[in-house]
């Protein structure tokens, strides 16, 4: 598999509580010749899942549309109430080239699915990050300001207009955002309080945006199912900031309210190498093995806190190396 052109779709759509849903976009996408669904993610509280799957380019295109033909079907945003900020029924659908694939081959890829989602399943499509058409719509929480709630205003704005589809409310639906990326980590850390306002001055301060870490996104919420606040975080850039660094500049924010952090859980997959660099910068010049180092920083980390952390579950590498991909 590693000598192929692969490319990683890690779609996130609204649901997060109907496991009958979920199991049916899954379907859809392994029906496809030349994919794999390497991890599933689904989240209770934020009421959304965040499938990942590799394949073929051209495979990965069918697969795309499959799984949004799907969702839509599906999920009626009409009745979705989650912690996550969200504006359709499939929210985000970012394509990374991932093995011997260049970023403009996804973006190929990208123009190519957000074309067909809005000529023929009628969806208001906007183009990010690597596949904006304009500097303005690169960032994702940019372009999902206001939400679902907001949609239907911004459809009628100027700024508002959508790169592929109609300008029209789907009430059922929303609309997708869609592009090519870099490798993203998504990355929350809990803390010992159940007060959403400390998460959300923590993430304030972390935010690139206000002075804190290099590419990192993050917003406060509170998880009921773990029984804390959380301080969610997008690592946007892993070559510009690591795990380790916005875990203790959460802890040392935290503590700054009078709170700490207990943990962290990761959304979807990770690189072995962030694991790796983890216990690098909290044991340096350590002769440990790389399987060592990697059951070092689970523990530094807490990613066994609120949830159980497989490494060979978690791990892409280690899903990539087993097996060929579905029916090829």
């Amino acid at each position: 598999m590693l000598q192929d052109k692969l490319i990683e779709c890690v779609p996130n759509f609204s649901e997060g509580r109907d496991k009958s849903t979920i199991d049916a976009i899954a379907q859809s996408i392994e029906s496809v010749p030349g994919v794999k669904i390497l991890h599933i993610d689904m989240g209770q509280d934020a009421h959304r899942t965040v499938i990942t799957f590799v394949g073929y380019p051209e495979a990965c295109k069918e697969a795309a549309y499959r799984s949004i033909l799907t969702g839509t079907q599906l999920i009626d945003m009409r009745t979705h109430q989650g912690a996550h900020p969200r504006i359709g029924a499939v929210d985000v659908f970012p394509f990374v080239p991932l093995v011997n694939t260049t970023m403009q081959e996804a973006i190929d890829c990208v123009l190519e699915v957000a074309q067909r989602v809005g000529s023929e399943l009628l969806l208001p499509v906007y183009l990010y990050n690597e596949s904006a058409k304009s500097a303005d719509r690169k960032n994702l929480g940019d372009l999902r300001s206001g939400e679902y709630e907001g949609l239907a205003q911004k459809l009628t704005t100027p700024t508002g207009q959508p790169d592929f589809g109609p300008s029209t409310m789907n009430e059922r639906s929303g609309a997708l955002i869609i592009g090519a990326r870099k490798i993203l980590i998504a990355y929350n850390i809990n803390l010992n309080t159940k007060e959403v306002s400390i998460a959300k001055k923590i993430a304030s301060r972390l935010r690139e945006k206000n002075g804190g870490l290099a590419a990192v996104r993050a917003i406060g919420w509170y998880m009921p199912e773990y029984h804390c606040a959380q301080v969610s975080t997008n690592l946007v850039d892993i070559g510009q900031t690591h795990l380790h660094q916005v875990f203790n500049m959460c802890t040392s924010i935290a503590k700054e309210y009078g709170a700490d952090t207990v943990g962290s859980e990761l959304i979807g997959l990770i690189p072995e190498q962030c694991l790796i660099d983890t216990t690098d910068h909290a044991i340096p010049e350590n002769k440990m093995s790389r399987e060592d180092k990697v059951t070092v920083a689970i523990n530094i980390l807490g990613l066994n806190a609120v949830k159980p952390f497989y490494p060979d579950q978690h791990i892409i590498e280690r899903l990539l190396n087993p097996g060929p991909l579905n029916n090829s």
